[in-house]
């Protein structure tokens, strides 16, 4: 019996014994699962910043660069290669004043051969013009001739009707005269018939071969201008930019070789960022500061295609534009998007890059910073508007949250 008596004893401390560490091991683990992540950070090398009640500017800040109100493309009709140059980037020029020529011997060649054929044409319908005049001139004299004989019938038959009448002639004589004139007068019915109708005929050639001579005169006024496109001429008055043909380059036909800068006013143009695209309408206003002086300027134009994250606006001046302006000047914008309003505001830093405004670290007290889930509205260039997660005095930290994105709690040192 008591040799039982031990090994029940042995039973319980060997369930003790396995137990007790378990029991150890599933709390510890259990207090590093819920325990949060941390990391101990030096004070000195981050920024903490306090959140405040403000006056919230909606605003942006741009950077324009000055160009021309408007200007016009320099484009090459006859594509070729560059045989001369007549002016250089930056000169003024009038409308009209040659820029470069443009050599095609191709092109030149169908030119000349096209002329040459318009020109056999229209002599090949000038002589058929005449042709059809002499012919008519030939009618014409057909016709006196008939009308000569027609009358001399008419004589003779008057004449010979009234010595027959007064028995002086025969009969005979009568009939004959009488039958020559029934001849003429026929005959002059049926070829007056026949020239009407032939004039009629001829009038529609006539008039057909006029109209292929006013056309083919046209295009040969047309070839010959387009003969002239081989000179590439200014076609406004203004400065010649982006101009750099060089001696033999080839360019292609209805291709931009620079552009004419008409010195009529000046604009802004500048690049935003994609985030205010369905923010911006043309009419939003800003200011420029230029020699101590403001200047009003409003969006004229949005262009909307979105290239490298920006995408394009123009603005012009309200009422006036400074004095000594210069192509390609730069300038900071101030764009106002709305009205300035009070809101819950915190500064502008680092910590957005990783969490898209979404949360941000809090002090909790001098040596703690916890992670906290927020919502940012509006934003300028110095401070995002809070909607939501911060109030009025907490402190947060705005520097760079690059070591810290899988971190919840600071320990600060």
């Amino acid at each position: 019996m008591d040799t039982k008596v031990q090994n029940k004893k042995s039973k319980y401390k060997i369930i003790i014994f396995i137990t007790i560490p378990a029991l150890i091991l599933i709390g510890f683990l259990s207090s590093s699962l819920l325990k949060k992540k941390s990391l101990n950070v030096d004070q000195s090398r981050i920024a903490i910043r306090e959140v405040k009640n403000g006056k919230f500017d909606d605003i942006v800040i741009l950077n324009g660069k000055i160009e021309p109100l408007n200007s016009v493309l320099i484009n090459v009709v006859e594509g070729g290669a560059v045989q001369e140059v007549f002016v250089e980037d930056g000169s003024m020029v009038r409308a009209g004043e040659p820029l470069m020529r443009i050599y095609n011997p191709n092109t030149e060649l169908s030119y000349l051969q096209q002329e040459t054929a318009i020109i056999e044409q229209i002599n090949n319908l000038k002589n058929l013009k005449i042709s059809l005049t002499n012919q008519e001139l030939e009618l014409e004299k057909e016709m006196i001739l008939i009308q000569h004989d027609y009358i001399d019938s008419e004589q003779q038959y008057n004449l010979d009707k009234n010595l027959y009448t007064s028995e002086i002639i025969p009969e005979k004589d009568y009939n004959k005269s009488k039958e020559n004139f029934s001849y003429q007068s026929k005959r002059k019915e049926v070829i007056q018939t026949s020239v009407k109708k032939e004039k009629q005929a001829r009038s529609t050639q006539i008039n057909s071969i006029n109209e292929a001579l006013t056309k083919m005169e046209r295009n040969l006024e047309i070839l010959r201008s387009n003969k002239q496109n081989f000179i590439v001429l200014a076609s406004s008055t203004g400065r010649i930019s982006s101009f750099d043909p060089s001696l033999g380059q080839h360019i292609n036909a209805g291709e931009s070789v620079g552009k004419i800068d008409i010195m009529d006013g000046y604009k802004l143009t500048a690049k935003v960022d994609e985030y205010y695209i369905s923010r911006l309408q043309p009419a939003h206003s800003g200011t420029i500061e230029f020699e101590g002086t403001t200047y009003d300027v409003m969006i004229s134009k949005i262009l909307p295609e979105v290239k490298d994250g920006q995408f394009q606006v123009d603005l012009v001046f309200k009422n006036k534009f400074p004095e000594n302006l210069k192509m390609g000047m730069s300038f900071s914008i101030k764009l106002f998007l709305s009205e300035s309003t009070e809101s819950l505001l915190i500064p502008k830093g680092a910590f957005y890059q990783e969490t898209a405004g979404k949360w941000i670290f809090v002090l909790d007290g001098d040596k703690k910073a916890m992670r906290r889930n927020i919502k940012i509205g509006r934003e300028n260039p110095i401070y995002y508007e809070i909607i939501e997660g911060l109030k009025i005095g907490d402190r947060i930290i705005t520097s760079s949250y690059q070591d810290y994105k899988n971190v919840e709690v600071l320990n600060l040192n």
